[in-house]
């Protein structure tokens, strides 16, 4: 957890009061990984029954600071404490009920660089997250490179949890603990269409799942060819052979409704009118793409067929 030059990597680990977030970092400072000798500075923003016992934040070069007002977290304190203690490595315990997107915007002192989000998450008890504070916990499953679902029993729907975070963040990792920290494996869920299929029709009914499984799973797609609805995006800014073409979805609630973008290779791109619906067969690739600053779904489009605006527009999940 620490960078190789003069970079000062910011590790953020968020997640709801008492979800494991304390004994997250405990254990992580206490790896042979993590002792190399870093100046490290560890900013908590919640107090829950869990603490830092000083023999360890002194083993680690640790120095600890307080913050417990959302409103104090701001680039001028965080100035102040990178002239205090000069670190080499800082570790932020946040807040599970702070904005995440706020936090982002706030500007770092100098070499500073937010290197990965970790949320960590009750598995036992995030069902009830999800059905009382539900735009809180997409939040937080949106804003995330990796989200670790511990305390999970035999009950908990790992499925469920998976999907929920798949609907919102695409790319970050998921990891499911049980309540002795062994990771488990979550069970592969029942696709409702046929891998075998040639072309791959992908109706409104299963675009959700094949949204997450493709993203999940993308080397079960690779190379086939998928017919599916998508509304067209367009952009000055795009390359002349590239649309972007996806579906608005509802999440979690009428009030996080979101565009799911793809990437489309089109030799005719710019032809194609912006926000109409065209039916699209492609053949499928997980290949680098600057529009995903790394490797993503693309697909390299076959036939294009414009199409009326579906009855429902919204996809759910």
């Amino acid at each position: 957890m620490a960078a190789n030059d003069n970079t000062v990597p910011v590790y953020l680990i968020t997640g709801f009061l008492d979800s494991g977030k304390t004994n997250f970092l405990k254990f992580t400072m206490q790896e042979d990984y993590f002792n190399d000798g870093s100046r490290t500075l560890l900013i908590l923003c919640e107090e829950g029954e869990e603490d830092y016992p000083v023999k360890v934040l002194r083993k680690t070069h640790t120095e600890m600071e307080i913050i417990d007002e959302e409103s104090d977290l701001t680039a001028e304190k965080l100035e102040e404490l990178n002239k205090k203690y000069h670190p080499e490595r800082v570790l932020i315990e946040f807040n599970g009920m702070w904005s995440v997107p706020n936090f982002l915007k706030t500007p770092l002192p100098d070499k500073w660089l937010l290197y990965q989000i970790i949320t960590v998450l009750d598995g036992e008890n995030f069902g009830l997250y999800l059905n009382n504070i539900k735009n809180t916990s997409m939040e937080l499953l949106t804003n995330t490179d990796m989200v670790i679902f511990n305390r999970c029993t035999e009950d908990t729907d790992l499925v469920l949890y998976q999907r929920t975070t798949r609907s919102v963040n695409s790319r970050c990792d998921i990891i499911f603990e049980d309540k002795d920290g062994g990771e488990l494996e979550c069970p592969e869920p029942d696709l409702p269409y046929s891998l075998e299929d040639d072309p791959l029709k992908i109706t409104d009914e299963n675009y959700g799942t094949f949204y997450i499984d493709i993203n999940e799973h993308p080397e079960r797609y690779e190379g086939k060819q998928i017919e599916i609805l998508v509304q067209i995006m367009q952009n000055k800014s795009f390359p002349k052979n590239i649309f972007i073409g996806g579906r608005r979805a509802m999440t979690c609630c009428v009030e996080d409704i979101r565009f799911l973008p793809w990437i489309f290779i089109y030799d005719k791109a710019k032809s194609l009118p912006a926000k109409d619906y065209a039916n699209i067969t492609s053949t499928f690739r997980w290949e680098f793409n600057e529009g995903y600053q790394g490797e993503g779904p693309v697909f390299h489009v076959n036939d294009v067929k414009l199409a009326t605006k579906p009855a429902e527009e919204l996809i759910t999940f």
